[in-house]
């Protein structure tokens, strides 16, 4: 099956949060242990318009789409229930990538990606937890590992990308971190990602 591609000029409204719960439920609700979480995909979403060298609206959707809810299973063209669900997924999902598009491009600042939050030992600590994030956007680097490899070496910008590694690699260091190992990593992304993005935007 052919799916959409995706185009920068198509609808980018932010989806809210019933939204991405929707999107999240749905997922959850698929017969596979491969399908992604909401934050799981807010990663592998960041990660494929931040692939080198690759513009995204060149790549089939069938590429990439399938990946989000675990890969497509036999003749059917994806585990749903129906073809509502899937055609409902798939368009949530390509308004979530504009809408990041267009964040990074006109309000940078005001972007946040979708991480999981825990309470500390008192009601004022909160710690962030990026790791199902940066494991989706390690999901969208193995579709590249050739183009990511340079940024994954090179001074500037492994740093980067260091705290993705850290906290969704198998063997990235932190996944019997400590909370606050972890909320340090997972608040280190947001301004990474835009680092990225600008510096993508020069290449």
């Amino acid at each position: 099956m052919q799916y959409p591609r995706y185009n920068p000029a198509s609808d980018n409204r932010p989806l809210s949060d019933e939204e991405v719960n929707d999107v999240d439920e749905l997922l959850a609700a698929l017969p596979t242990d491969a399908a992604m979480n909401a934050e799981a995909l807010d990663g592998y979403l960041a990660g494929l318009l931040l692939t080198p060298g690759r513009e995204l609206a060149s790549l089939p959707g069938e590429a990439w789409l399938p990946l989000v809810w675990g890969g497509d299973v036999g003749p059917d063209p994806a585990p749903f229930a129906s073809g509502k669900q899937r055609k409902k997924v798939v368009m949530l999902v390509l308004r979530h990538l504009h809408s990041i598009a267009m964040a990074w491009t006109h309000g940078p600042q005001a972007w946040e990606p979708i991480f999981s939050f825990a309470d500390g030992d008192d009601e004022d600590t909160e710690y962030a937890d990026a790791e199902d994030w940066a494991a989706g956007f390690l999901m969208a680097v193995e579709l590249a590992p050739t183009a990511w490899a340079p940024l994954f070496d090179a001074d500037g910008t492994a740093e980067l990308l260091a705290p993705i590694a850290a906290l969704g690699g198998e063997d990235g260091g932190l996944a019997e971190g400590s909370a606050v190992e972890r909320d340090e990593a997972s608040r280190r992304i947001p301004d990474a990602m835009l680092a990225l993005w600008a510096l993508r935007q020069k290449a």
